[in-house]
């Protein structure tokens, strides 16, 4: 039997058609769109963390991703219960998992530790000024990383906590933890709050839904702005090299390069296939 990587998907029914509406795939589909463009022939298999069914299995699943979605750890429903225990038993099966945005979360979560809104507001298309921990300094998940990058985010919870376990990777002003480590029971997570998987075009797309609440919190000033900024986005992701574009935004390769963009899902493809992700 071939090995299979697990793409998680922690968004409901609805949520996963709004997100089609706007962006053309839900969240664990453009998982694994950059997936198969990152690695041709990969076998993939999906699964929702939210409802009753049977656990990864380490026999079947060489690696775990858990993809983003509007899911907010800090609060009690059955869907955050129902991915906490879900994580809980990836942790358990000794197999490999890396997530992004929620799926760090989720993880943070399982293991013991917490999450909470984003002060002052959500990070809206980019997270900036990333800077690596000294951990992260040593740690493969950011290998190839420059000391400061920035990346595509859309978040408004972060984790306040780690749990036993966990290290902080990386951090910039107003997110303290940009990426993480975690080992709990037999497992190994790494997880990043920013979203490597996206397109830029996807991002806009998110940003212009979410263009009220972006206008709120005073990051633009009326559509027009973000209609403006968003186009531009859409045409970098159509010309990656073009510099005047990335220039105007404030942008270069680490995030308009799709090989750059998305070198913390690369890394860990990468420590799986050589067996690095294994409990100490």
């Amino acid at each position: 039997m071939s090995s299979i990587i697990l793409v998680v998907c922690s968004e409901t029914p609805d949520q996963r058609a709004e997100r089609r509406s706007y962006a053309g795939q839900a969240s664990h589909e453009s998982y694994a769109t950059a997936l198969r463009r990152l690695r041709p022939g990969i076998s993939l298999e999906t699964m929702s963390c939210l409802e009753e069914g049977a656990i990864p299995d380490p026999a079947r699943h060489k690696g775990i991703i858990f993809a983003g979605s509007p899911i907010q750890m800090h609060e009690d429903s059955p869907e955050t219960r129902a991915a906490a225990h879900f994580m809980a038993q990836v942790f358990q099966t000794g197999v490999p998992s890396f997530g992004s945005c929620a799926g760090l979360q989720i993880a943070a979560v399982a293991a013991g530790g917490a999450t909470g809104p984003r002060r002052p507001g959500a990070e809206v298309a980019f997270a900036r000024d990333i800077t690596r921990t000294d951990a992260g300094l040593r740690h493969p998940v950011l290998d190839g990383r420059p000391a400061t990058w920035t990346a595509p985010a859309m978040h408004s919870s972060v984790v306040t906590r780690l749990p036993p376990g966990g290290t902080a990777l990386a951090a910039n002003p107003d997110t303290p933890i940009e990426a993480a480590e975690i080992r709990h029971g037999q497992g190994v997570f790494w997880g990043v709050q920013y979203h490597p998987e996206l397109s830029l075009g996807e991002i806009a797309a998110s940003t212009m839904h979410q263009a009220d609440d972006i206008i709120d919190q005073g990051l633009a000033r009326d559509q027009r702005d973000l209609r403006d900024m968003t186009a531009r986005l859409r045409d970098l992701d159509a010309s990656p090299t073009r510099s005047d574009l990335a220039w105007q935004l404030g942008l270069n390769a680490e995030i308009a390069a799709f090989e750059r963009r998305t070198l913390e899902i690369a890394n860990f493809l990468d420590a799986v296939d050589k067996g690095l992700l294994q409990p100490h």
